[in-house]
C-alpha cells in the first residue's frame, strides 16, 4: 500500500488540528469543531496534585480559585484561548462562567450508576467504571483496606459477584499484572455488550489499513486504502528527570492487543508509574510501547510519555475495534505473528 502522506495537505491538517486539540476522532470533516455543542452536564475530575481556576481561559488571568486532586467540578462550556502559539488551547468553563481550567488538567467524566448482576460467567465479564472514581478494597467491605482508586473510563475484568457486608451487590475484579483481586461495587461498573467491541471496517482488506503517527505534530491518522478515516491527537515520549523516553520510529504492527492491562514500572516518586485499568493497548513492539488510553492527563498535542502513544480512551478503543487481530469476547489478549501495519515518523 502506497502511503498517503503525501494526500496530507496543509489545509487538511490544519482542520485536524483544529479538532483534534481536544484529541477528538474525526468521523466526519464537514462540521466545523467551534460550531460543535457542548455537553452541558460534564462533570470533571482535577487530574494534577492542584489547578487554579481563572477569570479568562488563560494562565495570565487573575487567579480565581485553587481546585485539589480527584475534585469534581461541574463543566458548563468551553472556549479557546488566544494564544496561537499553544499546542492546547482549550479550557473549561466552569459553573456557568464562574471561571475557566486549563482542559488538559481535567479529565471529564459521568456518574452513571447501574444494575448489578448476580453471577458472572467463568470466562468473566468485562467492565468499564462509570463514576469518576471508585475505591477498590480488599475485601467487599468499604471498610476493609483500600488496593487502588479506579477511574472513569478504566476497563477492568469481573470474575466474580458477590453480596459484600452492606448488603449490596460488589464485583470481584482481576489484577492482570500481580494476579490478585480487589472487589468495588458492583453499581459503580458498566458491562460491556460485545456488540460495543465487534470490529469496525471488517470488509476493508487488511492491506488496505494503515496507521500513520507523525511525532512532530503528534497526531495519529488511519488510512483505509488512502482515504482518511480517523484522528486523533497523541501524547509520545517525552524527557524526564530519570532519563529520555522516545516514540521509536519506523514501521510495526499492532500485534498484541489486550482490553486492559495493569502497568506499573519504576519509583512512583521518580517519574515511575502505578496504572491500573488503562484501556484498550494496542502493542507494537515486545518492549512495552502501545497506543492505549489514557485518563491521568487530558493533555494531547505535546510529548509526555514514558514511550507510549497516549490517546483517549475513545480514541484508542476506536483503533482497538478498526486494527487485527481481533480480542474474542471473553478473551483477556490476543497475541499473534500479523496486525495492522503501522508507520512511526519522527
Amino acid at each position: 500500500m502506497q502511503s498517503p502522506i503525501s494526500a496530507l495537505s496543509r489545509r487538511d491538517f490544519l482542520k485536524l488540528a483544529s479538532y483534534g486539540i481536544l484529541g477528538l476522532s474525526l468521523p466526519d470533516f464537514s462540521q466545523d469543531f467551534h460550531t460543535q455543542p457542548f455537553y452541558s452536564d460534564l462533570q470533571g475530575r482535577v487530574i494534577d496534585k492542584s489547578l487554579w481556576m481563572y477569570e479568562e481561559p488563560s494562565s495570565k488571568s487573575k487567579p480565581v480559585e485553587m481546585y485539589w486532586r480527584d475534585l469534581i467540578i461541574p463543566l458548563t462550556g468551553a472556549a479557546i484561548s488566544e494564544d496561537e502559539e499553544a499546542y492546547n488551547r482549550v479550557w473549561y468553563e466552569v459553573d456557568d462562567g464562574k471561571g475557566y481550567v486549563y482542559s488538559g488538567s481535567v479529565q471529564p467524566v459521568d456518574a452513571l450508576l447501574n444494575d448489578p448482576v448476580s453471577e458472572v460467567l467463568p470466562s468473566g465479564l468485562l467492565g468499564e467504571i462509570s463514576v469518576p472514581f471508585t475505591d477498590a478494597h480488599e475485601e467487599p467491605d468499604s471498610d476493609s483496606e483500600v488496593a487502588h482508586r479506579l477511574y472513569y473510563e478504566t476497563v477492568h475484568w469481573i470474575t466474580e459477584s458477590v453480596i459484600g457486608a452492606d448488603g449490596q451487590t460488589w464485583y470481584r475484579l482481576l489484577d492482570d499484572k500481580w494476579e490478585l483481586y480487589y472487589y468495588i461495587p458492583g453499581k459503580h461498573m458498566r458491562l460491556i455488550p460485545e456488540k460495543e467491541l465487534a470490529p469496525l471496517s471488517p470488509d476493508v482488506p487488511e492491506t488496505e489499513k494503515l496507521i500513520e503517527v507523525k511525532l512532530p505534530q503528534q497526531l495519529v491518522l488511519a488510512y483505509e486504502s488512502s482515504r482518511l478515516v480517523f484522528a486523533a491527537r497523541a501524547a509520545t515520549g517525552s524527557q524526564y528527570r530519570s532519563g529520555r523516553w522516545t516514540t521509536p520510529t519506523g514501521q510495526f504492527i499492532t500485534f498484541y492487543k489486550r482490553p486492559t492491562r495493569h502497568m506499573a514500572a519504576g519509583d512512583i516518586a521518580s517519574n515511575g508509574f502505578d496504572l491500573p485499568g488503562v484501556p484498550w493497548v494496542l502493542y507494537i513492539t515486545k518492549s512495552g510501547i502501545s497506543f492505549h488510553g489514557t485518563y491521568w492527563h487530558n493533555d494531547y498535542g505535546r510529548p509526555r510519555s514514558h514511550g507510549c502513544i497516549n490517546l483517549t480512551p475513545q480514541a484508542a478503543k476506536w483503533l482497538y475495534r478498526w486494527t487485527v487481530p481481533s480480542v474474542k469476547p471473553g478473551k483477556p489478549f490476543a497475541y499473534e505473528y500479523f496486525g495492522t501495519t503501522v508507520r512511526v515518523f519522527g
